[in-house]
């Protein structure tokens, strides 16, 4: 199929790349992504994606910009605060590229959210930044059988794996790298602990870029892997996950099992 020559423009840079080609640039324009959270991680996330291409983009937040978030919440300023997030980034990004859909949900992703609205898209990106919230998307994408591009941030340390993809004959879950949940007051979060304000775009983009290995089939993903970040030393590693042998007795089996499950008690 003839592309319009905005297409070819917009793209270009990407078109022009060796092994990458209107095929991978044609993939981006089929792909469907979640994105849960407008916050830190979801404006680099949101923003990148859109500027790639990604066809359809869905964002989700219920939560509405504060002051306090415009250190690392790139996409909003001082005339969005008080306004919701999902919906803020929906315009900004609407003027960034014509040519991408965006559905906004301003809601919390609970479990009816993740059974009625996973199937729609092909890949799950966590930018969320509570326990509760992250254990649930595990389970969905695992049951629903959804890559689950993952990144966390707290302090000067960050944190970008991809899961649920099949890599050496595994497809392993967050579950195998935290079979359960911390109690509540056991990891610090960005309120209590404070986190550099570059530091979540870095793990970001790190998390777009896995979302677009994955759509195009360019390079090696994190599958399997986590990748850790300092920016107070520049030091990054990257950890090989294994099976974690209790890992499969805490995802539900079935979408009864799931919708049964009260993740905010689980982190209290």
């Amino acid at each position: 199929m003839e592309k319009s020559k905005e297409f070819i423009l917009r793209y270009q840079r990407q078109i022009t790349l060796q092994g990458f080609g209107i095929e991978a640039q044609e993939k981006l324009s089929n792909a469907k992504v979640l994105v849960i959270g407008a916050g830190g991680l979801g404006c680099p996330v949101l923003q990148y994606l859109v500027a790639a291409g990604v066809g359809t983009i869905g964002i989700v937040d219920k939560d509405q910009v504060a002051l306090s978030n415009l250190n690392r919440q790139v996409l909003f300023g001082q005339n969005d605060v008080g306004q919701n997030k999902a919906n803020i980034a929906a315009v900004k990004l609407a003027a960034l590229n014509n040519l991408v859909k965006i559905e906004t949900y301003q809601q919390n992703c609970d479990q009816a959210f993740a059974i009625e609205h996973f199937p729609n898209y092909d890949i799950i990106v966590d930018a969320t930044d509570n326990f509760a919230t992250r254990y649930l998307i595990n389970d969905a994408c695992v049951l629903l059988d959804k890559p689950f591009v993952f990144g966390a941030v707290s302090q000067f340390e960050g944190q970008v794996a991809v899961f649920n993809v099949m890599k050496d004959g595994q497809a392993l879950n967050y579950r195998d790298l935290f079979p359960v949940p911390p109690k509540e007051g056991e990891v610090l979060s960005c309120a209590d602990g404070g986190v550099l304000g570059v530091l979540p775009g870095m793990i970001g983009v790190m998390q777009a870029t896995e979302v677009i290995k994955l759509i195009t089939g360019i390079g090696n993903v994190l599958a399997n892997q986590m990748l850790t970040y300092n920016a107070l030393t520049n030091a990054n590693y990257i950890i090989q996950l294994v099976k974690h042998e209790d890992s499969s007795k805490y995802i539900p089996k079935s979408v009864d099992d799931f919708m049964k499950i009260n993740y905010e008690s689980l982190c209290q």
